[in-house]
């Protein structure tokens, strides 16, 4: 068992097995040699693979249900209003670093989704890309804000709009923001005491939202011999320099954690699951929308509708249930039937040619322990999240599209991400069954917290 020591964690946001691990291993010298010393392999993600809630599950070994976190919007009340975001404040279970610090021992964090607003922390806190702009208070303490925009000549949170057809810009925006998220993780690591370290770079996911139909010959919409063919290579070559020079600044012993909270595949399409809804006759609207219209502004007709949905890389169908909403016409007596009767709808629900989609239709109770907040009735992996579940109504495509109803993207999230462990006693070597869950023990047990567990593998 590994001495108490310090711990750094290298945050990879949808980094996948697939290309960490074989497609792009060669071109990643780095990563290879530091997956040689270490214990590794494919890491099970929570359901839903989001990246809200994953990083702070992740952080704190609680389920989404435990933490009453869904995604990046979740229902704040029992109405039919907009949903709301999930800030740090949404998530009441403490993280590794909340934990070092109530044991006065110092941490830094970097980026780490779920970190807007930043929290007290004894050590520092620079927020994530929630932040809505670098004109709010994103770091903690807040003077540390000066020192990063004048190192950087200005920080950038995330891609400006990556969801876009400006590709150009697009592409060398996720470059130039790994290049500086690892640059701050550099003058962080050397200038602040820490024996806890986690920053998380936005950068592969940005890219593969972006460009994977370009660079993926086997994505349904791939164009041959387009300019970008090669930009996931060129990319991970870039990342796995910048993960070499961070290596080299840590100081000697430092345990090694490189993870990321979820993967990626090609998106196949989109589902325009309320208009679903609407063909099944559970949702009916009091007036047909005029062209695109977001749910949350469709003129709904609450007193004949039995379930709505939202939409984004899952789909969250909600019933209208008597008693809760205001409008509820679902008798509670009816309400498992109800649940069960849309969901083997669903997953039967064939794809664009006719052929099995493979969706998976999952209530709360059957994916997590606890079950706070206000959970979707039904959490929907359309396609097994080979496609978006699309909530817009109103866009005259029947019910599924090739495109996505917020901007261009060719990926959705995959249930596996990446884990590896380099650390004094740890024995190297490929490791199966590995699971999000494992990493909050493993970081006690690293750093000598209580609530420590045996190390995977």
């Amino acid at each position: 068992m590994p001495q108490p020591g310090r711990v750094a964690v290298i945050g990879l946001d949808s980094a996948t097995p697939q290309f960490m691990f074989d497609r792009f291993a060669e071109d990643m010298p780095v990563l290879s040699a530091l997956r040689q010393r270490s214990l590794w392999g494919p890491m099970r993600s929570v359901d839903p693979p989001i990246t809200m809630p994953a990083w702070s599950c992740m952080m704190s070994g609680r389920t989404p249900g435990e933490l009453g976190v869904y995604g990046f919007r979740d229902r704040a009340a029992h109405d039919y209003g907009p949903l709301a975001f999930a800030t740090s404040r949404s998530i009441k279970a403490p993280r590794i670093w909340d934990e070092m610090t109530a044991a006065g021992r110092d941490s830094v964090v970097l980026g780490v989704p779920g970190t807007y607003p930043t929290t007290p922390i004894r050590g520092a806190m620079v927020s994530c890309f929630l932040a809505p702009s670098t004109r709010a208070e994103y770091t903690s303490p807040p003077a540390l804000r000066d020192e990063l925009e004048k190192l950087t000549g200005g920080y950038s949170l995330d891609v400006e709009n990556f969801r876009s057809p400006e590709l150009e810009r697009v592409s060398q925006q996720i470059f130039d923001l790994t290049e500086q998220r690892f640059k701050v993780a550099r003058h962080l690591a050397a200038r602040q005491d820490w024996e806890f370290f986690s920053f998380v770079d936005m950068g592969p996911d940005r890219l593969h939202h972006g460009f994977w139909k370009y660079c993926d010959p086997e994505h349904p919409r791939h164009e041959p011999g387009n300019p970008y063919q090669n930009l996931f290579r060129d990319y991970y070559r870039a990342l796995d320099r910048h993960i070499g020079d961070f290596l080299e600044c840590l100081p000697e012993n430092t345990s090694v954690l490189v993870v990321s909270d979820h993967g990626a595949q090609p998106m196949v399409g989109g589902l325009f699951i309320n208009e679903w809804l609407r063909r099944e006759g559970l949702l009916v609207l009091a007036k047909e929308p005029d062209g695109p219209t977001p749910m949350a502004q469709a003129h709904v007709d609450w007193k004949r509708t039995t379930a709505w949905a939202e939409g984004g890389y899952y789909g969250r169908i909600f019933l209208n249930v008597e008693g809760r909403e205001p409008e509820g016409i679902v008798p509670a007596r009816e309400y498992d039937d109800t649940l069960a009767r849309i969901a083997g709808a669903l997953e039967r629900l064939p794809d664009d040619r006719g052929e099995p989609m493979g969706t998976r239709a999952l209530r709360p109770e059957q994916l997590y322990p606890e079950v706070n907040g206000i959970a979707p009735d039904l959490l929907v992996y359309v396609g097994n999240l080979r496609w978006r579940a699309l909530a817009t109504l109103g866009m005259g495509q029947g019910l599924y599209t090739t495109e996505n109803d917020t901007g261009p993207d060719h990926a959705n999230h995959g249930d596996t991400g990446i884990f590896l462990l380099d650390s004094p006693g740890v024995t190297p070597g490929p490791a199966d069954g590995l699971s999000l869950y494992d990493v909050a023990p493993t970081l006690r047990e690293l750093l000598g917290l209580p609530g420590g567990g045996q190390l995977p593998g």
